[in-house]
């Protein structure tokens, strides 16, 4: 066995460089070259500046996603498609909003129906591997839950042994619940069925003793519910759903506006910077805040953006916590609490990586 000392030396290249500098070197330029082409736009961000506006797939869900009176997109994640306009055109109304229902809304992204998905699809390791898409940083954590008549005298789900349960077919929450029953080791019966709205009505009619859909879902479904008070969400989250937009494989530039756009709300939250307050931030000698708002409009000018596309975002739509709060927070008929949907900072999950 050779020692380290008696180990032969490699020779050098015609060049005088050794083998392995070469190697690094050619290593480095394809590094380079990689990040060269991811620069250029795919056929989505093509398509979408030539039609003139971005179509987004969105849900049916009061306080997520609905029209108003006039037609209008309102909502949660509506305002994640607002700030993807601003990122892009700099206007946040050239977007269009399509329903569709959690059976069509995959393949319909698939086929080229929609530029992206902001329909509070849930981020899993067969969508992004067999299925082929791409997910943007998650917008809201949620976590499937079950909803129960207080008649049934129940208080945990461990303590449904044999209940019928209505859940929607061609969703996570499908597999969610099979597993969760089988963990326990107690049966249950399945009611599925497609459409959410007879899902629910299914449950409010008795057909069913559990419905079971994403705990936010489930708490505006609750106050729909022609007695609300009879009814109480169960303590337990039998999964963990992370809800983040949804785009096709081959766009890396559309997918890092999806990305910063959405980031941009975190960061701004994390800044203490709101709608209310921005103006007052364009004077600050903050280096972070410069470039963020694009003051210093290194960052924008390099991806190809508008450099104050962060700042029209925000003075737009608002920072994360007010995009959540005026659509679904707890003085909305929504009423849900941040929890996990809370910055990094407060215990939360919420993380902007920097604006640099």
């Amino acid at each position: 066995m050779r020692t380290p000392s008696q180990a032969p030396s490699r020779p050098a290249s015609r060049s005088g460089l050794s083998p392995r500098f070469l190697i690094a070197g050619a290593l480095s330029l394809a590094i380079g070259l990689a990040l060269t082409g991811a620069a250029k736009a795919g056929p989505t961000l093509d398509a979408i500046k030539a039609r003139g506006s971005i179509k987004v797939g969105v849900g049916t869900q009061p306080g997520f996603f609905s029209p108003d009176s006039n037609g209008r997109w309102q909502g949660f994640f509506v305002d994640f498609g607002r700030a993807l306009s601003i990122a892009v055109f700099n206007d946040p109304d050239k977007v269009q909003f399509v329903s569709s229902s959690p059976q069509q809304r995959l393949p319909a992204l698939q086929s080229g129906e929609f530029d992206i998905l902001l329909s509070g699809v849930t981020q899993t390791f067969t969508r992004a591997t067999k299925l082929g898409f791409h997910f943007g940083p998650v917008v809201f954590y949620d976590g499937q839950g079950l909803l129960v008549p207080k008649k049934l005298g129940v208080s945990k789900g461990k303590e449904l042994n044999g209940a019928t349960v209505c859940v929607q077919t061609g969703t996570t929450g499908e597999l969610n619940i099979t597993d969760f029953f089988r963990q326990n080791r107690i049966a249950f019966k399945p009611v599925v069925i497609e459409e959410t709205a007879e899902n629910q009505k299914a449950f409010a009619s008795g057909r069913c003793d559990v419905l079971t859909q994403d705990s936010s879902d489930l708490a505006i479904t609750r106050t729909q519910l022609p007695k609300p008070d009879d009814y109480v969400l169960l303590p337990e989250r039998i999964s963990k759903e992370p809800l983040a937009p949804a785009v096709r494989y081959g766009d890396d530039q559309w997918l890092e506006i999806v990305n910063w756009a959405v980031y941009a709300t975190i960061q701004a939250e994390e800044l203490g910077i709101t709608q209310a307050n921005i103006d007052s931030f364009l004077t600050s000698a903050d280096p972070t805040v410069r470039r963020f708002l694009g003051v210093d409009p290194s960052l924008g000018e390099a991806a190809k953006l508008d450099p104050k596309f962060a700042y029209t975002i925000v003075k737009t739509v608002g920072n994360y916590g007010e995009i959540f709060e005026r659509n679904v927070g707890p003085a909305t008929k929504v009423g849900l609490d941040r929890g996990f949907n809370k910055l990094w900072t407060q215990g939360g999950l919420l993380y902007a990586p920097p604006f640099r």
